[in-house]
Formats: structure tokens, C-alpha cells, sequence
């Protein structure tokens, strides 16, 4: 599960055996410790796929004839 670090911790700190990611830092993690994380407060869910505005497709004007 990606999430997103919203809190920095103490120097020396360890996050699945790395030391502890910057704040904003986006990592992945296992899901039960994220689930922890998020319910923590440390961190937040980051969507797997940045989401993209919809285009609109327009039908071309005009024809043949």
C-alpha cells in the first residue's frame, strides 16, 4: 500500500528496517502496517495511479457533403 509520511520522527528512527522517511516522503509499505500508520496519524494513503482530468472527446463538425 502506498502512503504518504505526514510526520517526521526522532533521528534514528526505523520504518521496516530503513530509516524513517522525510515528511512527504511517499514510501510502500506491507497493508496491516500501513493500516497502523494511517490509524497512527503519521501517514495518509496515496492513490497507486495519479488520477488524470477526463478528456472530452468532440464528434468533428462538418462532413462530405
Amino acid at each position: 500500500m502506498r502512503l504518504r509520511i505526514l510526520q517526521a520522527a526522532p533521528e534514528g528512527a526505523l520504518l521496516c528496517g530503513q530509516p524513517w522517511p522525510a515528511e512527504g516522503e511517499e514510501i510502500d509499505v506491507p497493508t496491516a502496517q500501513a493500516a497502523h500508520l494511517v490509524a497512527s496519524g503519521v501517514a495518509e494513503e496515496v492513490a497507486d495511479t495519479p488520477s488524470k482530468p477526463a478528456r472530452k472527446s468532440r464528434a468533428k463538425e462538418g462532413g462530405d457533403g
